[in-house]
């Protein structure tokens, strides 16, 4: 197997920046730049500012905090909290673990595939939703369960799981 390397860009402050603006994570360098360790917080803040970390942000962060990409990109790679894409305003996590398993996860995260029109992983056109299988919640006498941002919902039937959605498709309507 051949592994692509990520070409390291110069160290410049001509960094592209995909459009975004890199001055949100100023503060950011400020706080973590000369400190050991700091590489997690640093991806961490910059996911928590713009919700995943922007190509220019790595670029950015390799330039300002002198991390290596390929060191960044192995870490954000290797942990399943960081996202190098955008998602949808509402993240829908359907716990998968062996209490969700035997009380019928599938049919649950098929129910929203069928609702949001959207894969496992995928973001709905309206980037309202991201649809996304995870290993537990640690909700079992819940399941089957999923959470959407901190509000956990449990005991999840086909019908319960649409009236979630609806409701919240609702809300964004009213707001």
């Amino acid at each position: 197997m051949r592994v692509r390397r990520i070409q390291q860009l110069p160290k410049t402050n001509d960094i592209p920046t995909d459009e975004i603006d890199l001055s949100l994570i100023d503060s950011l360098l400020e706080k973590y730049k000369n400190k050991k360790g700091n590489l997690i917080p640093l991806l961490q803040g910059t996911q928590d500012i713009y919700g995943y970390i922007p190509e220019g942000a790595f670029n950015k962060l390799a330039n300002d905090a002198g991390h290596e990409l390929s060191t960044m990109y192995g870490v954000a790679t290797f942990y399943a909290q960081f996202r190098l894409a955008p998602v949808g305003k509402y993240v829908v996590k359907v716990c998968h673990g062996t209490a969700c398993h035997v009380q019928n996860a599938k049919a649950i995260t098929q129910t929203l595939k069928e609702v949001l029109k959207v894969d496992d992983g995928g973001t709905t056109e309206d980037n309202l939703f991201t649809l996304e299988s995870v290993a537990c919640l640690g909700c079992c006498s819940l399941a089957p369960v999923m959470m959407i941002g901190d509000e956990t919902y449990g005991k999840l039937t086909d019908k319960s799981t649409k009236k979630v959605i609806r409701e919240i498709k609702k809300q964004e309507k009213e707001s």
